[in-house]
């Protein structure tokens, strides 16, 4: 068990319509400075298809790519000690200062990857921050009762929130 310090900044612009949170940046995400950097996890790929683009492979292009479709990308928690990237190990959890983006962006929902993240965001959240998240699966490999296929539909809930207008 380690005491582990979110490195990463935040990515989002005054154009954000959703918010995709994480729990804590695995081993190999802080080693490279960016967000879901094991090559193993799927969530690349998954976003890829669902928003039917090519996924750059440096990180100033997958900032650029956020932005560009309107996601705000982030983790829940500010600090924790955890085991690994093992999200059932987090203890002594600390929530990040998500109205940093809430009151920057116009958010219109707040997605999880995973249910870990969904839960400490419900438990963790500020009263006013919104009180739903949609808790997607996780794309860690370590979720092998999900087929890329099978993220892929799950991901799709995206879709409605990035529409221009107010529709959802």
């Amino acid at each position: 068990m380690a005491k582990v310090t979110h490195n990463i900044e935040p990515v989002f612009d005054e154009r954000s319509r959703i918010l995709i949170l994480g729990s804590i940046p695995s081993p190999k995400s802080r080693e490279i400075g960016f967000y879901y950097g094991h090559k193993q996890n799927r969530f690349w790929r998954v976003l890829g298809e669902v928003l039917g683009v090519e996924i750059p492979e440096n990180i100033e292009g997958k900032k650029a790519l956020l932005l560009a479709q309107h996601i705000a990308l982030w983790d829940v928690l500010a600090e924790c000690e955890i085991t690994g990237a093992a999200d059932q190990s987090i203890k002594e959890a600390q929530i990040n200062d998500l109205g940093r983006i809430l009151k920057s962006a116009p958010i219109r929902q707040i997605f999880t990857t995973g249910k870990k993240a969904g839960e400490l965001y419900q438990k963790l959240r500020h009263e006013d921050w919104p009180e739903k998240c949609i808790i997607l699966p996780s794309t860690s490999a370590a979720n092998a009762a999900y087929s890329k296929e099978r993220l892929v539909e799950s991901y799709r809930a995206i879709l409605p929130y990035l529409k221009d207008g107010d529709e959802k």
